[in-house]
């Protein structure tokens, strides 16, 4: 194989489509700490002519957040393919993307090795993260944080490598809601404020579900194939009928968690300024993919259809957290 080639199928292995999703919990937790910083500065300039702007520490910290992530995204799209490949998982019955180890471009020795390398560079970058945001004072905060982020590797390999893989236990869709929701949006609002506020169980609510759903799509898309060797997803154990009614259940609360949301923080900024607290509606917009998705879902009989339906969904949950940032960094 030549090197040209060689580098298109680590490129194919790192699954690019599946990185925007996992950095919505990023920019959503971002954007839910400019908001913080931005009511408090509207309260303050009510008595004083103070300058406030968005630090460059800000900047580096969601950076730096955003790089961690990708990391992590990387690695468990790298440990799938290790997993299912040398478990025969991946076969011709699967109707997704061919993977490495099941074409035979990328050895599993390989992969391996590309997994304990990505797995380093991530906990560096989940070190540095911290490092940034946290002082020497908070060192037991920092451990927390260096604890998830290890959890984090622990859960990104283990979804599909080892004899207890828990993705093959129907397990799947709770650790993706936990990890790309609250931890993401809560644990990145936290890194900026250093604050715990209870109301981000909402945005937080709306990107874990919005994950699960392209997780329970993927295994709604592969149910047959994984019944066959024996992966026991949410989705074979319930039966697809059952999977297809549980999907448009998340996506219908997952919007409502976001229509909630918008409303909250238009109502806490109007107080201060009614026209520019329009502009936190803007996500709004990324309703309008999922619409007709849910229409799709519920129409769909062949489970080969549902393929193009992961990408629509990745990318409007990528859409409202972008389009939520975008209006926080505006109304700031």
């Amino acid at each position: 194989m030549s090197k040209k080639s060689k580098i298109k199928s680590w490129i194919s292995a790192a699954r690019l489509r599946t990185l925007p999703l996992s950095i919505s919990g990023i920019l959503m937790g971002c954007s839910c700490a400019l908001f913080s910083i931005n009511l408090n500065k509207e309260r303050v300039t009510i008595f004083t002519d103070m300058d406030f702007s968005i630090s460059n520490q800000f900047w580096f910290i969601t950076l730096l957040g955003i790089i961690t992530t990708l990391g992590f995204q990387v690695l468990s799209n790298f440990a799938n393919d290790y997993g299912d490949g040398v478990k025969g998982t991946d076969n011709e019955d699967r109707i997704g993307p061919e993977r490495a180890i099941q074409s035979g471009a990328i050895t599993a020795k390989q992969m391996k090795i590309a997994i304990i390398l990505t797995a380093t560079i991530s906990l560096i970058s989940a070190i540095a993260l911290i490092a940034m945001s946290l002082s020497f004072d908070e060192v037991l905060i920092a451990s927390v944080f260096l604890f998830l982020a290890i959890i984090a590797i622990w859960a990104a390999i283990k979804y599909t490598v080892g004899d207890n893989a828990y993705g093959y236990k129907g397990l799947g869709d709770v650790f993706v809601f936990i990890f790309f929701g609250p931890v993401s949006v809560m644990g990145m609002y936290y890194l900026i404020t250093k604050e715990v506020y209870m109301i981000n169980i909402i945005p937080s609510t709306l990107i874990g579900l919005l994950s699960v759903a392209v997780l329970n799509l993927n295994n709604m898309r592969d149910v047959i194939s994984d019944s066959k060797v024996g992966k026991n997803t949410l989705v074979v154990k319930i039966g697809f009928e059952r999977a297809k009614k549980l999907h448009l259940f998340i996506v219908v609360i997952a919007l409502l968690m976001l229509v909630c949301h918008l409303l909250l923080q238009f109502t806490q900024l109007s107080y201060f300024d009614e026209i520019t607290s329009y502009l936190l509606l803007i996500p709004l917009f990324g309703v309008i993919p999922l619409i007709s998705h849910i229409i799709r879902v519920h129409n769909t009989e062949e489970p080969i259809s549902l393929d193009p339906e992961l990408k629509k969904v990745a990318l409007s949950t990528f859409l409202i957290s972008v389009l939520s940032f975008t209006s926080q960094v505006l109304v700031f």
